[in-house]
């Protein structure tokens, strides 16, 4: 069976060994009631057994096998420090997350959700408290707005610490300047963003107000009642029309349909664009009139199919259901988690060196204070040091970082080579430039979720998509040659069946065999054919009179999975048409145009357990009854005859990049049936184990059944999704995908997408349930060395439950792994994991409602606008078209972001240390006096009109051309470093200042004569010039914009000192004595700066020099 079928090649005899010993040492390890069973994992969740068996987590282990499970070293890294020093170090912090973590428990305590009892049509009579069916999408309230808003701004160091100094400007004795010069700009920055907050928090409030007002009609004694999507209550019996969204989870009690059927779109559940079949209750399908009791009582039982979930859509019929779930308790809403206000890294970074900063400034004015010798009230004096010495750390840094964030984003919306990409989140453009991880759906995302047929294996010929016309003809000649026995013998073709099963082993021709082949594929699925002119013509009697209709064009196929589409478009254009379906039978057209009916009388559907689905049909021209069965190779391998060549084209096709199923059948007599339909029958009714009961009775069909033909399928790949992979790969990211596809599928696609290079091993970590066998599966994926990792999300749970840091680090070394069966929850879990045991960036990326969780707990979050509908890329923090734009975005518009936001931000600092610096020397020369240099205006134009735009022009500024950074995404590796802001190049520039504010200071002083105010102004004017020449100095490539920027500062400089008289002498700063002073200090504080770059360049360029030259 396919549980028995391993998945990867047979070991070695030491292997096999070191297996037997392993055996002997888990039966000899635990002897109990289950120490009979021959299994290979006799120890299951003796947890006791297990610990005194540590994982290997270090080479040294694999020298001999006895090594393998006695004396492995420990590989528990989380060895906590205990007493003073766990205490000192981590445990303060760990206590007190430990009891707000118990606090948020005990408010949040979630409600258990048990069995209720719904009252029809009466939600009055409900003794439970529901919630709300309302949706709320909001972070704010009107109460908490303000205060929310205010908290988010003033939890980082940089705007609290300027509160505190703008509110000491109150205090007489404190006040130093104008009240302006500190409010102004604290002003301006909340301002900035509560409004920006306000209108996010507006349409958020709009779009859920548009959602919770839709109307649907409500089933009340007293007839239709009109009733809002948010008043909708439990037990309210509601109609929803075609293409309106189900508002609440409901149980199906009837349809319009004849058939007692509809279909679903589930776009916005789970991201698949297909259409899911779902069944009503057969009893209330069937009473005669809405609102009649059914008598005697009846009792049937509820399956998944009889559900219809909340936010999905109604594609064909009118459907009336009963609501079991509102608002918080829905799947869609319980599948997604709350989304957090995103910070980016580099801004926590320039938090940490706002803090640096502050501790000097504290310590500046300390020494102030003691080296004037703690004279009077020296503690008012320690105060007004600090405020004296506050522009160390810049207001101005908030502002300039903002407003560079805003202009990142509108270059990312405003790049052609990138159309239709959003910025939906304006604060974390820097992120993009700092990736590590990036965690990628699949089906739409990686690829266009577009089936085409490729090949069809008959064993002895194949056929592939040049020969499909060879196909089509014998199909043709098969039917002509059929219809002319049809006329020459009406009496059926009962017989002629009888004697070919009693000679199975004739030859067949290959004509016959293709018929064979194609009338299954077209017969055994799960697919329904659509016509969206005239409402599903479905009855036999219709066929005369809408025969044409059957070839029109409006005619579309609707199912559950996309390869069944392809495959059933594929019979199309070979000439055997699905014309018609519903529960019970379907027609097919031949080439001739002859209609075929056939009775569905058992569908078993696929799942994820049994990887095939059969279904058992009635030729009703015939009475002949066949039981045709699909799935993947392992689960068919065993059910078909014996065959030599099943194994070899399977793997040659995974190796093309195709999703391959095995199609086979089985004649059943009439008697034959008849004794599985009643077997089957009663095992469906049974209370206990039903599900393992009804798939024994299917089993015992499955056996020695015909081999028919083999298929492949391809899904399409995005456009250019290998080569941005590949740039992805070479930029240092490494691509984790996760998919709720089947793992032959998404092994397949990883392959075919060169997500896993045609070099590397795969591991497909096997099947575990519980802590035993995760434990072996575990040792033995630690011998592989760079392979990648396939696992399931069963299996992933149950690692995660036992070995969370041991299976992450394993992973992390992987070069690619693939997630496959993940639900929306466990993805964002594993970005969630990820983040805790790395400190890394991740990036998700997804296109449909079930990527919604995973893109808001990434650090940074890509949607793609699909065919999945926009609900990611509505949640995401940048909106793309095309998964191969990712490459630009991050490659052009990250990189950039992150280094001219560096650039910016140590450039603000460096504004503020020189004129720091500058008036420590000034209080130091004039006996630690506590007076400022520069009053009023000045120190406002100096952060504001005369170098903002110099400073600022930087976010222009770039070190290669993109071209070249999409040519070389190696540069991008450099970045995840985080060189290009760290405490190393933030010394470089507080050495730079001291030195630039020194002399320009000091020069000041010896140069100037008798009067205070030439000191003022030659000082000022050389730090102005300092200041645009330090801009100069760090730009990489100019822009025309920059030239501006440095001619419009000086000339709003020039032209204001005529307005300056109570700071500045006019007749002194025209005459020449002053410009070669303040070109004597200018020069001297920036030429050995100039002459250190040019050298540094020549001896030790960095990576962007070498390829700009």
């Amino acid at each position: 069976m396919a549980d028995q079928i391993p998945l990867y090649p047979v070991r070695s005899a030491a292997a096999a060994a070191a297996n037997r010993k392993r055996a002997v040492y888990y039966s000899a390890a635990g002897p109990g009631p289950g120490a009979d069973r021959h299994s290979r994992y006799q120890l299951e969740d003796e947890s006791a057994h297990l610990d005194e068996m540590p994982l290997m987590m270090s080479e040294e282990g694999f020298e001999n096998e006895e090594s393998d499970y006695h004396t492995l070293p420990r590989a528990r890294i989380m060895q906590r420090k205990r007493g003073l020093e766990w205490f000192v170090c981590d445990g303060w912090k760990f206590l007190c997350t430990s009891c707000c973590d118990w606090l948020v428990n005990i408010c949040q305590r979630k409600k258990e959700l048990k069995a209720r009892t719904v009252w029809l049509g009466c939600p009055e009579k409900c003794e439970e408290k529901h919630p709300r069916n309302s949706i709320k999408n909001q972070k704010y309230n009107v109460f908490t707005f303000i205060p929310g808003v205010l908290y988010e701004q003033f939890k980082f160091f940089l705007n609290l610490y300027f509160l505190v100094i703008s509110c000491s400007q109150f205090v007489p004795a404190l006040k130093i300047g104008y009240l302006y010069t500190y409010w102004a700009p604290l002003g301006f920055v909340l301002a900035v963003t509560m409004t920006r907050e306000a209108i996010d928090e507006f349409r958020r409030f709009q779009r859920d107000k548009e959602v919770n007002s839709q109307l649907y009609s409500k089933l009340t004694v007293r007839g239709k009642v009109q009733v809002k999507s948010s008043d909708i209550q439990v037990g309210d019996l509601i109609i929803v029309e075609k293409n309106q969204r189900i508002p609440s989870d409901m149980v199906f009690l009837r349809t319009s349909e004849k058939a007692g059927s509809c279909f679903i779109r589930t776009d916005q559940l789970d991201g698949e664009t297909d259409w899911k079949l779902k069944v009503a209750v057969s009893c209330t399908q069937r009473l005669p009139a809405l609102g009649e009791d059914s008598d005697p009582p009846v009792h049937e039982s509820l399956s998944i199919e009889n559900t219809l979930w909340a936010s999905t859509i109604v594609a064909s019929g009118t459907v009336i259901g009963v609501v079991i779930y509102t608002g918080k308790e829905t799947r869609s809403v319980m599948n997604t988690s709350n989304p957090k206000n995103k910070v980016g890294l580099l801004d926590l970074e320039l938090n940490r060196l706002t803090k640096a900063l502050f501790l000097a400034l504290v310590a500046l004015s300390v020494v102030m204070v003691t080296l004037q010798g703690f004279v009077g009230p020296w503690y008012r004096n320690l105060f007004r040091f600090l405020l004296l010495f506050s522009y160390i750390i810049p207001i101005s840094l908030r502002v300039n970082l903002d407003m560079g964030k805003a202009v990142y984003g509108w270059m990312m919306m405003k790049d052609e080579n990138i159309p239709g990409t959003v910025v939906r989140t304006s604060t974390i453009p820097e992120e993009l430039g700092r990736l590590v991880y990036l965690l990628t759906d699949k089906t739409g995302t990686l690829t266009q979720n577009e089936m085409v047929f490729k090949r069809l294996h008959l064993g002895t010929v194949s056929y592939g998509a040049d020969t499909m016309d060879e196909i089509q003809s014998h199909v043709r000649d098969s039917y002509s040659q059929m219809q002319s026995q049809a006329g020459g013998n009406n009496t059926g073709s009962t017989p002629p069946r009888k004697a070919q099963s009693s000679a199975p082993k004739v030859r067949k021709s290959v004509s016959s065999r293709i018929h064979e082949a194609v009338k299954a594929i077209v017969l055994c699925h799960n697919v329904t054919p659509v016509y969206e002119s005239r409402a599903g013509v479905t009855g036999e009697t219709e066929f005369a009179e809408a025969d044409q209709d059957f070839s029109d064009e409006n005619r579309t196929y609707q199912a559950s999975s996309p390869d069944e589409v392809a495959l059933v478009q594929w019979t199309e254009s070979v000439g055997l048409t699905l014309v018609s379906r519903d529960l019970t039978s379907m027609q097919l057209k031949t080439p001739s145009g002859q209609v075929l009916s056939f009775c569905i009388l058992q569908l078993f559907p696929f799942t994820s357990e049994s990887k095939r689905m059969g279904i058992i049909v009635r030729d009703e021209s015939t009475a002949e009854i066949t039981f045709y069965m699909k799935g993947a190779d392992v689960a068919m391998s065993p059910i078909v005859q014996y065959n030599d060549w099943l194994e070899e084209e399977c793997g040659n096709m995974a190796r093309e990049g195709l999703r391959t199923l095995v199609v086979a059948k089985k004649a059943l007599t009439e008697e034959q049936y008849q004794d599985f339909e009643s077997r089957y029958t009663q095992a469906k009714l049974s209370m206990h184990d039903r599900s393992l009961k009804v798939a024994a009775v299917v089993e015992s069909l499955e056996r020695e059944m015909e081999l028919l033909c083999l298929t492949g399928v391809e899904d399409q790949l995005q456009a250019d999704v290998r080569p941005t992979l590949e740039m992805l790969r070479n930029a240092g990211i490494k691509i984790w995908m996760l998919t709720g596809d089947k793992l032959e599928t998404a092994t397949c696609i990883a392959k075919s997408s060169h997500l896993v290079s045609r070099t590397q091993d795969i591991h497909i970590f096997r099947q575990v349930t519980n802590r035993g066998e995760a434990h072996l599966e575990l040792n033995a994926f630690r011998r592989k060395h760079d392979c990648a990792l396939v696992i399931s999300g069963d299996s992933l749970e149950v690692c995660l439950k036992y070995y969370e840091h041991e299976f992450v680090e394993l992973a992390c070394q992987c070069p690619a792994v693939v997630c496959c069966r993940c639900s929306p929850t466990q993805k964002a879990h594993i970005v969630t994991l990820l983040q805790q045991h790395t400190g890394r960036r991740t990036c998700a990326i997804g296109d449909g409602g079930n990527d919604v969780s995973m893109i808001q707990a990434a650090d940074c979050g890509i949607g793609i606008e699909g065919k999945e509908g926009k609900q990611a890329s509505l949640a995401a923090d940048f909106s793309i078209r095309q998964f191969r734009h990712i490459g630009r975005l991050l490659m052009v518009h990250g990189r950039n972001s992150y280094k001219r936001s560096a650039a910016l931000g140590q450039f603000v600092m460096h504004r503020g240390l020189i004129i720091s610096t500058m008036q420590a020397v000034f209080s130091s020369v004039f006996y630690f006096a506590s007076v400022p240099l520069y009053q009023g205006f000045l120190m406002v134009g100096y952060a504001t009109i005369y170098t903002m735009f110099p400073v600022f022009s930087l976010v222009l500024d770039q070190d290669v051309k993109p071209e070249m950074a999409m040519l070389y995404p190696e540069l991008y590796k450099d970045l995840t470093k985080g060189r290009s802001l760290s405490f190393k190049t933030f010394l470089i520039w507080v050495l730079i200042s001291i030195y630039q504010g020194g002399i320009l200071m000091y020069g000041a002083l010896v140069l100037f004569e008798s009067e205070f105010v030439h000191v003022v102004a030659i000082s000022f004017t050389a730090l102005i010039l300092t200041e645009l020449l330090m801009v100069a100095l760090t730009v990489r490539t100019w822009h025309w914009l920059m030239v501006v920027a440095e001619f419009l500062s000086l000339g709003c400089y020039v032209s204001s000192l005529a307005f300056l008289n109570e700071y500045f002498d006019v007749a002194f700063i025209t005459t020449v004595a002053f410009l070669w002073k303040v070109s004597a200090i200018t020069v001297v504080s920036c030429l050995p700066l100039y002459v250190l770059k040019y050298l540094r360049r020549k001896l030790s360029p960095p990576s962007y020099c070498k390829l700009a030259s």
